[in-house]
């Protein structure tokens, strides 16, 4: 590891970054570098102008990648260099403000029942029914579950937060029949080696398979299983905040955006409108 590349590690362990967060800043500058083919420390203002300009407009990555290659790349430049560059104050990202697609119940049932590797549907089911991004689900640790209190502790997840989800007893039962087939002590979903947590782009790609075998027509990713456990949850009637907790979201307001994509907020509010045109003109 080179001397810089460890200093903006310390810098951000200084600063208390999530580890999740510190390598997706330390691969944006690694891919400033390479684009550059120089090190980072010897790119100069207007070379870092144009990388974004290539960004946004020739490559047109999502709003999310931007913002990751932006905040990892002012906080290199800032912080670990202590340079003060006008253009990493006026650039910014899109803000497109779109609502996440989630699947019903049943579409849940029938793109996980196109899953043909257990390993993969085990781990899908998993980060469904405990609303976990895809990296707190491949790397879930055997001893992160705690099956007396039906629980499992996300250890590490985004933001630097470390909540209990519940554990369904059905995906507990899962679990456990899963984890007689490998007997690893270290993660619930171990590499072939074992070694190491299984290959997320593995799971991914089985996830789209299985998306395109099941006959659901959605722009849909892994991530669409979080977002459909936050819908299904709300729309059984669990309060907000609970489901906040669960997401580890920080702010309310991004778990609000989840009372616009439930069906029974929605008839509701027809309810509501057809009564007060029933009153006004009934």
């Amino acid at each position: 590891m080179s001397a810089l590349r460890q200093k903006m590690i310390e810098d951000m362990q200084l600063k208390g970054l999530a580890v999740r967060t510190q390598e997706a800043y330390v691969n944006a500058v690694l891919q400033l570098s390479r684009r550059f083919k120089k090190s980072p420390d010897c790119i100069d203002e207007e070379e870092l102008r144009e990388y974004f300009l290539y960004l946004k407009n020739e490559k047109q990555v999502a709003d999310s990648t931007f913002s990751i290659a932006l905040c990892g790349i002012k906080f290199f430049y800032e912080h670990t260099l202590g340079k003060e560059w006008h253009t990493l104050q006026l650039v910014r990202p899109d803000r497109k403000k779109k609502l996440p697609v989630v699947f019903s119940a049943e579409e849940v049932k029938r793109v996980l029942d196109c899953v043909h590797r257990f390993q993969y549907r085990v781990c899908l089911q998993t980060i469904y029914a405990c609303g976990l991004r895809l990296l707190e689900g491949t790397r879930l640790c055997v001893k992160d579950i705690d099956s007396n209190r039906k629980m499992i502790h996300v250890i590490q997840g985004k933001g630097g937060k470390d909540p209990y989800v519940p554990l369904p007893d059905h995906t507990l039962m899962l679990l456990r029949h899963y984890w007689l087939s490998h007997r690893n002590f270290t993660w619930m979903f171990p590499s072939r080696n074992g070694l190491a947590a299984i290959d997320e782009t593995a799971v991914q790609k089985a996830f789209r398979a299985a998306l395109r075998e099941s006959g659901v027509h959605k722009a849909a990713s892994v991530h669409t299983l979080r977002h459909s456990y936050a819908t299904h949850l709300l729309e059984a009637g669990v309060d907000l905040r609970i489901i906040q907790i669960y997401l580890g979201h920080a702010s309310p307001s991004t778990t609000a955006i989840y009372t616009h994509l439930t069906s029974v907020t929605e008839t509701q509010v027809n309810q509501r409108i057809n009564q007060i045109h029933a009153d006004l003109w009934g």
